[in-house]
């Protein structure tokens, strides 16, 4: 069977094939089809349900395309997902508005649906609590949204945390003071914000007290007005820990709250206050609470694939309903 999609202009085909042609290649593996361009068409053949499936992801991309999206393995590789779960039509809603631009001038943009509900989450409520597995642009994108808040002068400050859980006992055993001993586990923000601003921008503000990167422990017995303040892997927080932290919040400030329920460092007997939270707050007006999931994947797509791999282990075996009690 053979499908044909008109191309208007040479540029959107140009786009659509990608360099080297890697993104036409791909469908065709994805789908197990054969496409042309001929005659200002494109023509797809074979197998009736395979080609329409691959028509719906071209015409998908041509959406992307015409609003002015550069189409790359990673945009591909989402249409055509978005193509087998019969979503296609949403594609529409992908095109986003820029967050923010990085020190390097690249535009930080909602890659996915997820995504892009979880950004408009963080500018329309105060507090938002963004639950998803590894790679999906959790603490990139509330990072981003900080800093353009902080440059439109929304806000002071910006305050990162995350617990230190990994380290126990252990961290009596590090070198240096205690600053140095919690900064591995703050790294991941310290990217974030190099990424944003540039590391000569970022000391220069960490100085004036603008920004502050610091351990959960750091918050107790504090208000915090006027900031943008993101909670970082929260899954590793107590009960007591996560109602500490959400107490904290003071006039004119926006909290993020990130983490992965997945990846619970806690001991067996300690409830995640992410957890928690989750169920407390769902109903409370001014909380918003956003659900990604692997198709939010925005790292190498092997992320997504090892991710599903742990789903369908956990979903299916013995060790899952293990999990699922804890």
């Amino acid at each position: 069977m053979e499908q044909r999609i008109e191309i208007e202009r040479l540029e959107q085909a140009v786009n659509i094939f990608g360099s080297f042609d890697e993104n036409i290649r791909l469908m065709e593996a994805e789908f197990h089809v054969t496409v042309a361009n001929r005659d200002g068409e494109l023509r797809i053949t074979g197998e009736p349900e395979d080609a329409m499936l691959a028509a719906k992801a071209i015409r998908a991309l041509l959406t992307l395309s015409s609003r002015g999206e550069n189409i790359g393995e990673q945009t591909v590789r989402y249409v055509i997902g978005l193509a087998r779960s019969g979503q296609e039509e949403k594609v529409s809603e992908l095109t986003a508005d820029v967050i923010c631009i990085t020190a390097k001038g690249r535009p930080v943009k909602a890659k996915t649906i997820g995504q892009k509900r979880y950004v408009e989450s963080v500018l329309n409520n105060t507090v938002t609590i963004g639950v998803g597995p590894a790679g999906t642009g959790k603490t990139y994108l509330a990072v981003a949204a900080a800093v353009a808040a902080f440059r439109d002068k929304q806000v002071n400050r910006i305050i990162l945390t995350r617990p230190a859980v990994e380290a126990g006992e252990r961290l009596g055993f590090l070198p240096g003071d205690l600053q140095s001993k919690v900064d591995p586990y703050l790294r991941p923000l310290y990217d974030a914000l190099f990424d944003m601003l540039g590391a000569e921008t970022y000391h220069k503000y960490l100085e004036r007290g603008n920004i502050e990167v610091a351990p959960l422990a750091y918050m107790r017995g504090r208000t915090l007005d006027d900031s943008f303040i993101i909670l970082d892997e929260a899954q590793n927080t107590s009960r007591e820990q996560m109602k500490m932290f959400l107490t904290r919040m003071g006039f004119g400030s926006k909290v993020v709250i990130t983490g992965d329920v997945t990846q619970i460092d806690l001991p067996a007997d300690k409830t995640s206050g992410l957890k928690e939270a989750v169920r407390v707050l769902k109903n409370v007006e001014g909380i918003g609470i956003c659900t990604l999931t692997d198709q939010d994947v925005v790292r190498h797509v092997m992320v997504q694939r090892i991710i599903k791999a742990y789903d369908d282990y956990y979903n299916y075996s013995g060790k899952g309903k293990k999990r699922a009690r804890e």
